[in-house]
């Protein structure tokens, strides 16, 4: 068993009795770190979690959202980091699968799916490029199957991933608020299983995720069946159609264990059940294992006497399985029998409520080792360097990676991937923009402002389409928790993300802890990343610069090379000064920048992030197809930094704008009087993307070697790498 000495204590002392072998492997399942953040819990209650458009409700998997005129969006991010370590096309695929029925369990149909993949360096690492491979073709394989589109999402490589995978998957949901699943139950309602048979693939899997990945253990990878899924969510839409639900969860980590415990606590009752009448998919099953087994594609359900006919009728409609497990007892237990002989009774809230642990925490010794920003070698030619961080993997188009999805089923896409963020269209016509960020790079040097930063690249993104960001989802990921220097990079993160979220009044409405991502080799990088939704009445659909346009940015750039692609890519260098996000500055350019775009002001709004400024510019005319001439001085800066500085710093907060000649001098007067910083950096224009600094030309190269470089890097070394 994996329950720790303080645990075992607390099991003597709390019940007073030897525990059954079930017993011992419900309570080991459930209160394994991956299930019950027993190393988090305690510190995620400082996230601001409510908020004007927040919709509590007993017992969800998912946030919910009120996007006004009677209609909810549901959101939710999860992992199968291990899973996709060992297995990558199945544990990704089963990412998938789980996050869905997250989205499903609160009633709202999954409308689209964002991934957040990370890997080794796959540039001098084959394993790496098979691992990425395979986990893009699992995702797409479930999505596609699902009918459901993978509208956007982001892939990053670094060698503190190698031989390891994070493959971390959101959903968002959509539905009339009249149509959320209100979770209840009554005493002598009935206890159902629906969907996929019970095996022993799975078993031990949310042990499994808790603990460092030193042995391939295949028995706990769970197999993905989509076309089961596929048929559930039409049978389980049609149920809460016809009001055959009462209480509904996911079966995921932890399996019926989980589910059973977690739904008796949070709803008040008690759950008796008979794993007799469980469906499984081989015999010869033992109790415990059809307890904790994690086989995909199923959901329990809870209905009444009245509605049980009915709920039949619907699953042999879809030619789903559906099995009548047990009912809702009002002695708040747990009770597990194997025929007439009890192999389980504890107390729901004793089962899913662990012993939590408020863990020590030390200032890693690395962040004292860091090197300080000084003189790398020169640079002779930045031409060559702009184009050669243009093809790297971190920069290079990702559009090998989504073309393998079907990113427009479902005819909501409006701004589809690729670009700063991805926006669908809602049934009340508004618009939901979508995005999400990470950068476990500024994150290692600095994990608080590092996270921060994550966080504001993502609302960036969102303001980029022109839409108001509500509400946020976080996915944590570190190394073992026990390592006080490993549990302090996660409690500067999350202090970080909650201080920001206030600041902004963005609430925090659903997320994951993610611990002991580590292999033999060592622990992964901090790798916080940050999902935000955006509402708007009308998406700024951008329109490519055409020749006399102007480019403008908003936003200073700072001495802050530390964690950027350029340091790392180019000069191997670790170590600098990693931005750090103005509060105060951050809001006023983000309303500036929506302003602008409500006013229709601006033709296309871009966010300047990894890789800095000449990425981003690069990028504007990589799409545009249009060359541009700019002058770095009038880049606004209070430092004296220099022009390597200007092209390749990551300062958040900054905006790259095209505007109109037409538009130029209004949009001059709305940000002087906002007291904004700006400059006008040059015209559109020309085969050429020019850079100048002290009227000298720095960095010369031709549009169409800048679309070779950026959209075929990726597939060549994907291919002949």
């Amino acid at each position: 068993m994996s329950l720790q000495e303080h645990e075992i204590k607390h099991v003597k002392k709390i019940i007073g009795r030897k525990l059954t072998k079930t017993e011992l492997e419900i309570l080991a399942a459930e209160w394994s770190e991956h299930c019950s953040y027993k190393s988090s819990k305690i510190h995620l209650k400082m996230l601001p979690m409510t908020g004007k458009n927040v919709i509590v409700e007993k017992g969800y998997d998912s946030g919910v959202l009120d996007v006004g005129d009677g209609y909810v969006v549901t959101v939710h991010i999860e992992s199968h980091n291990h899973p996709s370590a060992v297995e990558p096309f199945g544990g990704a695929g089963t990412g998938v699968g789980g996050v869905i029925r997250d989205i499903l369990s609160a009633g709202t149909r999954p409308i689209a799916i964002f991934d957040g993949l990370r890997f080794g360096n796959i540039e001098n690492d084959k394993h790496a490029r098979w691992l990425f491979k395979n986990a893009v073709s699992g995702i797409a394989n479930y999505g596609n199957c699902l009918g459901i589109p993978t509208i956007g999402g982001e892939v990053e490589f670094d060698d503190c991933y190698k031989n390891y995978a994070l493959v971390d998957v959101a959903a968002i949901g959509f539905g009339k608020k009249t149509n959320l699943i209100k979770n209840h139950a009554s005493v002598g309602d009935i206890v159902v299983l629906i969907g996929g048979s019970t095996g022993r693939d799975g078993i031990g899997g949310s042990q499994f995720a808790s603990d460092s990945l030193e042995t391939e253990d295949r028995s706990a990878i769970q197999i993905p069946d989509p076309f089961i899924e596929k048929l559930i969510i039409e049978a389980i839409i049609e149920a809460r159609n016809e009001h055959c639900i009462n209480a509904m969860k996911d079966l995921g980590g932890g399996g019926l264990s989980c589910a059973i415990s977690e739904t008796a606590e949070s709803l008040g009752i008690g759950i008796e059940l008979n794993v007799n009448d469980v469906h499984t998919r081989e015999s010869g099953l033992f109790p415990h294992e059809i307890m904790i087994s994690e086989s995909q594609e199923r959901m329990l359900v809870i209905t009444n006497k009245k509605k049980l006919q009915k709920l039949k009728k619907i699953c042999d409609k879809f030619r789903i399985r559906c099995s009548t497990i047990g009912h809702v007892t009002e002695n708040k237990m747990m009770h597990v029998k194997d025929g007439q002989k009890t192999i389980a009774q504890l107390p729901a809230e004793f089962v899913a409520r662990a012993p939590l642990l408020d863990r020590m925490k030390s200032k890693p010794k690395y962040l004292d080792h860091l090197k300080h920003e000084k003189k790398k070698k020169k640079i002779l030619n930045y031409s060559d360097v702009i184009l050669k961080l243009l093809s790297s993997p971190n920069i290079a188009s990702k559009h090998w990676v989504f073309r393998q999805y079907d990113h427009e089923v479902g005819i909501r896409t409006v701004i589809k991937p690729g670009f700063d963020a991805s926006v669908l269209r809602l049934d009340n016509d508004k618009f939901l923009s979508a995005k999400i960020d990470g950068n476990p790079k500024h994150c290692y040097i600095d994990p608080r402002n590092g996270a921060i930063g994550c966080f504001e690249e993502a609302c960036r993104n969102i303001v980029c389409t022109g839409a108001n960001p509500i509400g946020m989802v976080d996915h944590l990921q570190f190394g073992n928790p026990e390592n006080p220097e490993i549990f302090w990079t996660f409690m500067e993160s999350i202090e970080g993300l909650t201080e920001f979220a206030k600041f902004l009044r963005i609430p925090c409405v659903g997320g994951k802890v993610s611990f002991y991502n580590e292999t033999p080799s060592g622990p992964i990088k901090p790798t916080p990343l940050i999902g935000v939704l955006g509402i708007m009445d009308e998406p700024l659909l951008p329109l490519p610069p055409t020749t006399g346009d102007y480019l403008v940015i908003i936003g200073e750039t700072k001495n802050e090379l530390g964690g950027s692609e350029y340091f790392e890519y180019i000069h191997k260098f670790i170590g600098g000064n990693c931005p750090i996000v103005n509060f105060k500055d951050s809001k006023i350019n983000m309303l500036s920048v929506l302003s602008l775009i409500k006013n229709k002001l601006v033709k296309s709004v871009h966010d300047c992030s990894k890789g800095g400024f000449s990425i981003a510019l690069s990028e504007i005319s990589i799409f545009g197809k249009i060359g541009c001439d700019v002058n770095l001085d009038k880049i606004p800066t209070n430092d004296d930094i220099d022009y390597e500085t200007l092209l390749f710093s990551e300062s958040h907060s900054r905006y790259l704008l095209s505007v109109d000649k037409k538009n130029i001098e209004m949009l001059k007067q709305y940000l002087t009087k906002k007291k904004v910083q700006f400059g006008i950096l040059g015209k559109f224009s020309g085969d050429q993307i020019k850079m100048r600094h002290n009227s000298k030309y720095i960095s010369k190269y031709s549009v169409s070697i800048a679309q070779k470089k950026y959209f075929n890097a990726l597939e060549d070394l994907l291919n002949h790498g």
